[in-house]
């Protein structure tokens, strides 16, 4: 397979840069891999400890047999969507894993919060950290010791990436991810789009709200746009750490029960008890990463993963950069149009072909590293067929090479755009990212006014008022992981996209996130220097004449480079953001946060 010179460049410049820190990694987890059934190096008090509580066949298993034991990490609670289907998933791990003569227990759950409830109120001031508490719970988890495999039940936002960086901390472990799927689709996302705006103009009742956004999201699943929960199941699966064709099969189906049960019979077809032992460490390498960046480049994916891809590599030993992102952003096309990006949602994607079809098209154009390791084994030909189900027996197909829909997803010979859907920003103001693949071609650079703010609300109360009714761009800053742990700004998206459909022309400058959900309006984010840490965020003044140019990549506030440097910074007091739901015990996580660039992680 011929690979484009651009990826493999890439992929070199990373295995370079990583060498040192790759092979210590690796040389970890062959040290941790041990010798026959990890539970009986334990002690006798130990191991009885360990199955005080199964029923008696299995704690037979666990006390004199030999096959392996598979940890389930879950992240169950009924009161999220998308994880709310995996109430059930254990019961029915465990009876698969006895068919094979094994056994599996739930290891330990992680917290698992909502980016959708948490958006615009406080208890969105802990969602990034959550992805590094994530991590830890995971780790927790797996400490005793018992495990020869590991299932990682997770779907949304900080979830996955948290698992996934735990997970890598047990990177000896043969492992799966299991996704649960997408609800039902509800009513189309523009509709719902359009109450929202009518909403912040004042034209629509809190009850017309409230009750579009019922009809939208209104059952089990994983919520249907594409954000940075679907962009999580994509990612799992073109990194090959999914069953092909799992990641967006609709909850409680016979076809999703016959994945979940693939699942676990490819962890104990990789334990290390066998002759096939390829553990998640081994999987996750430099290849697998570029992948991913390429899935996201490929589909339009969640912008926060500039953050998780970075931080999720380094946890196998891969240092993975923003110059990355941006070199495969100008070879890989967009090949899907998933809403906000597009009309359609992920089951529309789904049916148009879905993963098979992005990944068979990606492959075929040299795009993908094909020769990777996957729960599958060895190479992504797998991941180019369709589950179906023979019967009450799993089989495959190979995906068609038409789209099933070209209005959601397209060939490589004609994709909705020649290049991938991020972009990295420099200038002035530091580095930064945006998200263009929903961004109309004539608002790609905007070149207007900052109004500052240093809180979210006063967007709104300023619009209230009846001042944002011009060209401007909105720079909201001190959001960065420092100042208040770096939260969604989602809040914003309702007004600044009317006030662009008003004619005027609008843009975001923060230090702050906007995740998969970024839209139509252009928003720069991420931006680093943080304003906490004094960077040159802090020293914009309203009236200052910005230049966001998403084509040349670059951010600049256009005043007197003189006057510029001798600008000090502006600070805020943020004593009110560190106390309250929970906050305050995020005082380490806060004081610890790397930059934006390096993940915003404490790790």
């Amino acid at each position: 397979m011929n690979i484009h010179p651009i990826l493999a460049e890439v992929t070199q410049r990373i295995v370079e840069r990583s060498h040192a820190s790759r092979a210590a990694y690796l040389a970890k987890i062959e040290g941790a891999r041990g010798k026959g059934a990890k539970r009986h190096h334990l002690s006798c008090g130990n191991l009885a400890h360990g199955f005080a509580a199964c029923g008696e066949n299995d704690k037979d298993a666990l006390r004199n047999g030999h096959a392996a034991n598979i940890a389930i990490v879950t992240s169950y609670n009924d009161m999220l969507s998308a994880h709310q289907p995996y109430e059930s998933y254990p019961e029915r791990i465990r009876a698969t894993a006895r068919t094979f003569g094994a056994t599996a227990q739930v290891a330990g759950g992680v917290p698992a919060m909502c980016d959708g409830v948490t958006q615009g109120r406080p208890g969105m001031e802990l969602s990034l950290f959550s992805r590094d508490l994530i991590a830890m719970a995971t780790a927790v988890s797996l400490s005793h010791d018992m495990y020869e495999g590991a299932l990682y039940l997770g779907i949304c936002d900080k979830i996955v990436p948290g698992m996934l960086i735990g997970a890598l901390s047990f990177g000896h472990l043969a492992s799966a991810f299991v996704p649960s799927g997408p609800m039902p689709s509800g009513i189309p996302n523009e509709e719902k789009s359009k109450v929202r705006q009518a909403f912040a103009a004042g034209k629509a009742s809190r009850a017309e709200l409230l009750d579009a956004e019922a009809r939208s999201y209104h059952g089990s699943g994983t919520c249907t746009f594409y954000g940075t929960a679907n962009s999580n199941q994509m990612l799992m699966e073109i990194m090959g750490l999914h069953i092909p064709g799992a990641s967006f099969e609709a909850p409680d189906t016979p076809l999703r029960e016959a994945l979940t049960a693939a699942a676990v019979e490819r962890v104990l077809a990789t334990d290390c008890l066998g002759d096939h032992y390829l553990p998640i460490g081994r999987i996750v390498d430099e290849r697998a990463i570029v992948n991913g960046v390429v899935g996201l480049h490929a589909t339009g994916g969640s912008t926060n993963h500039l953050l998780h891809l970075v931080a999720m590599a380094r946890a196998a030993g891969i240092e993975l950069r923003w110059d990355d992102f941006d070199a495969l952003s100008a070879v890989v096309p967009l090949l899907a149009r998933v809403y906000p990006n597009g009309y359609a949602d992920v089951n529309h994607f789904h049916e148009a072909g879905g993963m098979a079809f992005l990944m068979d098209q990606l492959l075929d154009a040299g795009l993908l590293h094909g020769d990777v390791n996957t729960i599958m084994g060895h190479g992504l030909e797998a991941y180019r067929h369709v589950p179906r189900l023979d019967g009450d027996k799993l089989a495959w197909e190979r995906v068609s090479k038409e789209s099933g829909n070209r209005g959601v997803l397209r060939s490589i010979t004609e994709p909705f755009r020649q290049d991938g859907g991020l972009r990295m920003l420099s200038g002035n103001v530091g580095r930064g990212v945006i998200k263009v693949s929903s961004v109309p071609d004539d608002r790609m650079i905007i070149e207007a006014p900052a109004i500052v703010f240093d809180e979210q609300d006063d967007v709104k109360i300023a619009f209230d008022r009846g001042e944002l009714n011009r060209d401007f761009i909105a720079v909201v800053r001190f959001q960065g992981p420092r100042a208040r742990g770096m939260p969604e700004l989602h809040k914003l998206t309702p007004t600044l996209s009317l006030l662009q459909d008003r004619g005027h022309r609008v843009a975001l400058l923060t230090d702050g996130r906007m995740s998969g959900a970024s839209g139509r309006v252009p928003a720069a984010i991420h931006v680093t220097p943080e304003a906490e840490a004094g960077g040159p965020i802090a020293r914009i003044r309203t009236g200052d004449l910005v230049r966001l140019d998403a084509v040349a990549g670059t951010i600049e506030v256009l005043v007197d480079a003189d006057e510029w440097n001798r600008r000090i910074p502006h600070t805020v007091d943020l004593a009110m953001h560190h106390t309250g739901m929970g906050r305050e015990l995020f005082a380490m996580f806060r004081q610890s946060a790397v930059t934006a660039d390096l993940g915003a992680g404490v790790f």
